[in-house]
């Protein structure tokens, strides 16, 4: 049992409106006294039924930060009034981590909103927010805090960039995640296009970044939200691999797929998004466009050759020879198109993922090509023209294939 005592040292939780103030929060207790002035940085640890796991993530957590950063640092748990009283829990931890601070939040729901209460009584300039279940390595918030004090608004754990990735991910896992961000590239480009992670939930920033504005995050992704609305220039990736949980069950579901198409329209249709609209980067355009005409001619020929010179069947024909002239297409882009990004991405192994995204991408761009085509011919032309509307899909499908493979294939992201 936590004593009475124990309990007058939870932290208020906020209600009313979501937005971050400009100023550090006082901190008031369910026993009327206020906390001290604040530390440097305050870290959200948003749980639900995490009892099991905290006592080795508080053990992690102090032990890099007091390495980096000792006495000007708060970890802030925002408790979803667990079944398995987590929040009792982190009292009882309390005399062990003078550092954590626990919010007992009832009535109220959601990851996302979560982490927003936990800022909401932060004392710390840099906000972050790790999971509570030992799937974000603590050990990155060394990196993380490097490169916020170098400047950064928001820096980002990516499992995208050099150094990242995911433990012992299903296939259909990663092929959801990865669609998912797809669907976010298509969706809302200037947002979702920024990071190479845009679902990632181990961050840091500025408060002053996201000081202001309502937020109305919806679901477990939360980054959406501060990309959209914050105040954002400078933005640094560090890569991490994301761990199995080792206690608990996992909290994702069909609905955060959901929530996230959700959350991506809302913000779609959600008035003025600051500091996102990015100019069209018309340069690294016209070189795709020109090496898309190289691909043409690279499918021609071989289409004459396989099937005029060498007797081959028409659709097998047709097959090599459009596969050869998306690898034309990869290489020139590669060293040409993409060059500045090619420089940070070396080794054969980059570039041979770099040739599979490339390659799944021009593949869809072949069948959604085949999709305009009928869909202009049959229903807007009405049955004519039928190289106008080859054209246009040729025009289309060259914008899809750019805009995706400039965010997956060569990530291109701010930092």
């Amino acid at each position: 049992m936590v004593s009475d005592v124990s309990v007058h040292q939870l932290l208020l939780c906020p209600t009313g409106a979501l937005h971050i103030s400009p100023l550090a929060a006082t901190c008031d207790r369910d026993d009327g006294q206020a906390l001290a002035a604040g530390p440097e940085f305050s870290l959200v640890i948003p749980t639900y039924n995490e009892a099991d796991n905290l006592h080795p993530l508080l053990q992690r957590l102090t032990a890099h930060l007091d390495l980096a950063m000792a006495g000007h640092y708060e970890l802030i748990l925002v408790d979803d009034d667990s079944p398995d009283l987590t929040w009792q829990r982190a009292l009882e931890l309390t005399p062990l981590y003078p550092h954590l601070r626990v919010v007992r939040r009832q009535g109220e729901r959601g990851l996302s909103s979560a982490v927003i209460r936990g800022w909401q009584v932060a004392r710390g300039a840099w906000l972050g927010v790790i999971d509570g279940d030992l799937q974000h390595p603590p050990e990155v918030l060394l990196q993380l805090l490097g490169a916020m004090q170098a400047g950064a608004d928001l820096a980002v754990a990516s499992r995208h960039v050099q150094g990242g990735g995911v433990s012992a991910w299903s296939l259909p896992r990663r092929l959801l995640s990865r669609g998912a961000q797809a669907l976010g590239l298509l969706i809302l480009p200037g947002v979702v296009g920024r990071v190479s992670d845009p679902m990632s939930g181990y961050f840091m920033l500025q408060r002053r970044a996201i000081a202001g504005p309502l937020l109305n995050p919806k679901g477990y992704k939360i980054l959406l939200e501060v990309l959209g609305k914050g105040q954002i220039d400078t933005i640094t990736e560090v890569g991490y691999v994301f761990q199995e949980r080792q206690e608990g069950n996992s909290k994702v579901t069909w609905q955060q797929y959901f929530d996230y198409l959700h959350h991506l329209l809302r913000l779609r249709s959600g008035g003025r998004l600051s500091q996102v609209h990015r100019r069209f980067p018309l340069g690294r355009f016209c070189r795709f466009a020109l090496v898309g005409l190289s691909g043409v001619v690279v499918d021609m020929v071989m289409l004459y050759l396989l099937h005029g010179y060498l007797g081959w069947g028409l659709t097998r024909s047709k097959l090599v020879a459009a596969e050869l002239a998306i690898f034309n297409n990869f290489i020139w882009n590669d060293a040409w198109t993409f060059a500045d990004v090619t420089l940070r991405q070396r080794g054969w192994s980059a570039r041979c993922k770099r040739w599979l995204k490339f390659n799944l991408i021009c593949l869809a761009g072949l069948g959604l090509n085949i999709v305009l085509l009928n869909g202009f011919y049959n229903l807007v032309f009405n049955h004519q023209w039928p190289y106008l509307a080859n054209l246009i899909a040729i025009a289309l499908v060259t914008l899809w294939n750019f805009w995706l493979n400039l965010k997956l294939s060569w990530r291109v992201t701010q930092t």
